[in-house]
């Protein structure tokens, strides 16, 4: 199929900017991947939607600040993303200009209201798809290299793109969620996960729903654009996953006896469990690179929540794979019809019976 296939006109004007007054105030578009059917309620409304007895599966991942502004040599301005860490001080970053940050050039770090100088970033080495090797030292008081923790002090969330301002203080709490682990190195977050509330969670819990995290570091496999016309043409970036041994021990007597529903929190958490179930057992801890395309089959979840993707994404290529192409095309076109808020701070969809056994 053609990227082209999965294009669709949306208003600019529906790109949510910020998030709504609660997390759990958004709305919520049902529908059931097997019957068509559709339905207009809120993610309050969850809890009743879900068959009781399900087990949920959100993406437990920290959004990291790996959004760093430079100042370079010559006084021209600088970002670099930073992707994951490769160990002995140094990290996989994305940078631009790429033309001016090559293997040996350097630049200062700074903050992007006041200028101050925060820290040093060296250009260490190129890798594949563009990307760089980087080391970040302290500016003053020692010329250590800086950790993750130290990294989170002086950068910002890396915002998407189509929102349209820096990282503020509501961002802080808002573009994480509320059982974000103190680990990991995710550069966007999980964002269906963005909608729960403790208060969510223990509605869910009450009407017997489990609740095991599985943990996906969202990188550029998540949110890069297809550039390839042709969607066997796309080559997805490999990103690494933790399946703790609870969830995988759950999760692995579901699979084999078909038990319980699993409700997926989320495209991350969807793609985790399909990379990582090979028919008998869940890998514990690995990478992935699935593309679920139309005629993919479910192996895992049953049903998936999810936010509103961007026009010829993955993710809305997911979700044509989960509905049918013509079907998810007709319910995109309804949630415009009802200006539903869209992508990471909009509101969500929740697909039944995704894993559809005809």
């Amino acid at each position: 199929m053609q990227r082209a296939d999965f294009h669709f006109d949306l208003p600019p004007e529906l790109i949510a900017q910020h998030p709504a007054a609660d997390r759990d105030g958004a709305r919520l578009l049902v529908v059931d991947a097997c019957t068509g059917a559709w339905s207009h309620r809120t993610i309050r409304d969850l809890p009743g939607l879900v068959p009781a007895g399900s087990l949920c599966v959100p993406n437990d991942v920290r959004v990291r600040h790996a959004r760093l502004f430079l100042r370079r040599a010559g006084g021209g301005a600088g970002e670099a993303l930073l992707l994951r860490s490769l160990g002995e001080g140094r990290f996989e970053a994305m940078v631009k200009p790429g033309a001016r940050l090559k293997p040996g050039a350097g630049a200062t770090v700074i903050d992007p209201t006041s200028g101050q100088a925060l820290a040093r970033i060296d250009i260490l080495d190129t890798l594949p798809e563009g990307l760089r090797a980087v080391r970040v030292r302290g500016h003053e008081g020692g010329d250590h290299d800086l950790d993750w923790d130290e990294i989170d002090r002086i950068g910002r969330l890396p915002l998407p793109p189509y929102i349209g301002h820096l990282a503020a203080e509501e961002d802080e709490t808002r573009y994480q969620t509320v059982f974000a682990a103190d680990e990991g190195e995710a550069v966007a977050a999980p964002t269906a996960g963005l909608h729960f509330t403790p208060g969510l969670i223990a509605a869910l819990q009450a009407r017997g729903c489990g609740w095991h995290p599985v943990r996906l570091h969202v990188g550029l496999g998540t949110f890069r654009p297809m550039t390839a016309e042709r969607l066997e043409d796309h080559a997805m970036h490999e990103e690494r996953f933790e399946i703790p041994e609870d969830t995988a021990t759950h999760l692995e007597a579901i699979f084999r006896g078909r038990s319980r529903p699993v409700l997926c929190v989320g495209t991350t958490a969807l793609r985790t469990l399909e990379g990582a179930w090979n028919g008998e057992r869940l890998t514990r801890e690995g990478a992935t690179r699935l593309f679920i395309t139309p005629g993919y089959r479910l192996r895992t979840a049953d049903h998936l929540l999810t936010n509103f993707h961007l026009p010829e994404s993955t993710l809305f290529v997911l979700v044509s794979s989960l509905l049918g192409p013509e079907r998810a095309q007709a319910v995109y076109a309804e949630a415009i019809r009802e200006q539903y808020r869209f992508f990471s701070y909009g509101d969500a969809m929740l697909i039944l019976n995704a894993r559809r056994l005809d």
